[in-house]
């Protein structure tokens, strides 16, 4: 099983969740996050006063599939998420050791 892990641009999120579904996740996790990478921020004014913004809004994807999933959600993501522009975001991926539903106690690929 693999953990994937992906940050996008908030205005990208239904896009992918659409492609995931159509590759058959069933379950993602969304959190709101805040980072830069080759972005860096950007500088606003406000009330007349120049400020750095470092940390740009992001949005982060976590699902769980099985190993043969995880290639065609790998692709859902970028097909789904890519603008071609710079801050498009990043996909990380990690072996999943164990998964267990509660309700059922069911495990691994079953849990999923």
């Amino acid at each position: 099983m693999k953990w994937i892990s992906a940050i996008i641009k908030p205005f990208t999120l239904d896009d992918v969740r659409e492609a995931l579904a159509e590759v058959g996740v069933q379950g993602m996790t969304v959190t709101e996050v805040k980072g830069f990478g080759r972005q860096h921020g950007h500088t606003e004014l406000y009330r007349g006063a120049e400020y750095v913004v470092d940390f740009l809004p992001k949005l982060k994807i976590e699902i769980a599939v099985t190993d043969d999933q995880a290639e065609r959600a790998i692709e859902a993501i970028t097909q789904a998420a890519r603008t071609g522009k710079i801050g498009d975001g990043k996909i990380f991926v990690m072996e999943l050791e164990q998964a267990i539903r509660i309700r059922t106690q069911e495990v691994d690929a079953d849990a999923l």
